[in-house]
């Protein structure tokens, strides 16, 4: 498929569906600049830019469903029921510029202690205020823990891993500098990154209705997570295609607390697999395919929560 092609389905698939209230709004996606990327990334990137929404649905006399749209956003300050506080010069711009929200439009804010608030939008010049409601302390935590520990893989992949960890649920990411990660993160350029990361998963939380962020560590070796990780992750699981042992064999009653170990392209080296051995993880497969290192994790992510039952 041709980025044309690529693009004018993406346009296509934007337009308001038959039937819906004529007042509808539906916020166009950004247009990557084509001859940058091929159609696969095009597609990729252009599918998976945070809306910052929520949705619901109520009833409407013209057509039996209107959609509204509600903007989340995070917070990251003290929030008290019934109060007005000024929003950050990036929050407001992104309200008021980007989303085009005008004065008295309905928002929910959340500071990622748990819970949420709806506000009101007020606007003065540039300047963004939240006139705050009572504390709604809504959750849609997993019924356990999950932490992801991914071997960081190369490109942007590392990306798509976050948002889609935050939108599973998992409650931490431990970033492991493996031996075949191609990607290797130091001084200004690690800590540039951390930044971004955090953001990508702010925006996942503002995306998929979390009111707590998921936690991503520094970069570690293997062998660091290791010797201080099995207290705080529970039971770990070593991801490996070639393990005679299958996820739901590994799983043990009443294990609320699991860390699962993903290697990156080209998986854990036979060092790697050594030391876990030593360690006593516990290796498991999944399924009689391999999988890439950016799909492994979330799809065992979501399978530990079917298996336990948490959603």
């Amino acid at each position: 498929m041709g980025w044309r092609m690529a693009h004018s389905k993406l346009a296509k698939d934007d337009k308001p569906a038959k039937g819906l209230a004529p007042s509808i709004r539906f916020t166009k996606r950004p247009i990557l600049t084509p001859g940058k990327y091929t159609a696969r990334t095009l597609l990729r990137r252009t599918m998976a830019l945070p809306c910052n929404r929520t949705v619901s649905f109520h009833s409407s006399p013209q057509s039996g469903i209107r959609l509204m749209a509600i903007p989340r956003f995070f917070c990251p300050v003290v929030l008290t029921p019934n109060t007005t506080i000024k929003l950050a010069p990036d929050l407001a711009h992104h309200a008021i510029r980007v989303l085009r929200l005008k004065s008295d439009s309905n928002i929910v804010l959340f500071n990622g202690l748990g819970g949420q608030y709806p506000a009101r939008l007020r606007i003065e010049g540039k300047n963004g205020f939240a006139v705050l409601g009572e504390h709604d302390p809504i959750e849609t935590e997993l019924g356990g823990d999950i932490t992801l520990v991914q071997g960081i893989p190369a490109g942007d992949k590392m990306d798509w891993i976050i948002e889609k960890s935050v939108e599973l649920g998992a409650r931490r990411l431990v970033p492991v500098t493996a031996q075949r990660s191609v990607l290797q993160l130091t001084g200004e350029r690690l800590h540039k990154r951390m930044q971004h990361w955090t953001r990508v998963a702010q925006a996942a939380s503002e995306q998929c209705g979390r009111n707590r962020l998921m936690e991503i560590t520094d970069p570690m070796a293997l062998g660091d997570f290791l010797e201080r990780g099995r207290d705080d992750d529970g039971d770990m699981l070593f991801c490996h295609p070639a393990s005679p042992h299958t996820l739901a064999q590994a799983l043990a009653p009443g294990q609320d607390r699991l860390a699962l170990l993903v290697g990156p392209e080209g998986g854990w080296s036979s060092d790697e697999q050594a030391l876990v051995e030593r360690h006593g993880l516990i290796p498991i497969s999944f399924g009689t395919r391999v999988l890439r290192t950016e799909t492994a994790g979330l799809a065992l992510i979501a399978a530990v929560s079917a298996l336990r039952g948490w959603n």
